[in-house]
């Protein structure tokens, strides 16, 4: 049975840390430790820093000193959103029910998978051919 994926107006609530219904608690816990879930944490921190850079942008003032309070303002928020993505993700899924360390199990228990295979493919390339 595939995900359900929420709808846009969903999906935009999630993003700026509403909860969803328990109906799409697979695709939470995808969102959170698929291979690009750092991208998808980016995704969502521009639709919280977005609104508040375009109104910076609208105040009166030099069109310079504007666009360097949103470069300033855009800076901070990434590095802030970035230092702490892992444990915003964690809260993420616990408010919506999951219990607390999943994120990063689960993503462990990933990576641990993926490495095994590159060991084993290089362990039949490498180490498993007869001297020549």
């Amino acid at each position: 049975m595939p995900r359900k994926r929420p709808d846009v107006f969903r999906w935009l609530w999630y993003s700026l840390g509403g909860r969803l219904p328990e109906r799409y608690h697979d695709w939470i816990l995808h969102d959170a430790t698929t291979g690009s879930w750092r991208w998808r944490h980016v995704a969502r921190s521009t639709v919280m820093i977005a609104p508040l850079c375009a109104v910076w942008l609208l105040l009166p003032g030099p069109l310079t000193l504007r666009l360097a309070i949103v470069l300033m303002a855009a800076l901070v928020a990434y590095f802030y959103s970035m230092a702490y993505m892992e444990e915003s993700i964690e809260h993420r899924l616990a408010k919506n029910g999951f219990p607390p360390g999943i994120g990063r199990r689960t993503r462990a228990e990933a990576t641990a998978v993926a490495e095994a295979e590159v060991t084993e493919r290089y362990l039949a390339r490498y180490r498993d051919q007869p001297n020549s």
